[in-house]
């Protein structure tokens, strides 16, 4: 009997953005999503990111991975953990993550990073510069 409050499997999707589907805005989510539609906008999270087949995203992504299986990316793109792209995989824009793979037959077109991404902690108030006033 399953329950509602069990464990997530890494390798379950936890939603799809299906063929045929269009989104456009901020997508922020926990678990494994899939997109294999038309994405517009921003996506985020500590978790994984899927482009499948036929996909076309146009997006600013931070997430932990990303897992590029044939659609496209029009946008930059900086993943926590890893990145692999597999052919026919496309991407147009930079990347920056410590964990590449580029599949034979991926087209890319841009700048990549290879070091680890390191979160930017805030900066406590006694270090913000105040401005004299005149």
């Amino acid at each position: 009997m399953a329950t509602h409050d069990a464990p997530v499997q890494a390798t379950e999707i936890t939603a799809l953005l299906g063929k045929g589907t269009r989104f456009e805005g901020k997508l922020h989510f926990e678990g494994r999503v899939r997109v294999d539609g038309t994405f517009k906008g921003e996506i985020r999270s500590d978790d994984t990111l899927i482009v499948g087949d036929g996909a076309d995203v146009h997006a600013e992504i931070d997430v932990a991975t990303v897992i590029v299986r044939g659609g496209v990316i029009h946008g930059n793109i900086r993943a926590k953990t890893q990145l692999e792209i597999h052919a026919p995989g496309k991407v147009i824009g930079n990347i920056h993550s410590p964990s590449l793979f580029i599949d034979r037959g991926v087209e890319f077109q841009g700048s990549c990073r290879m070091d680890p991404i390191e979160e930017k902690p805030p900066r406590p108030a006694s270090q913000v510069a105040a401005i004299p006033r005149a």
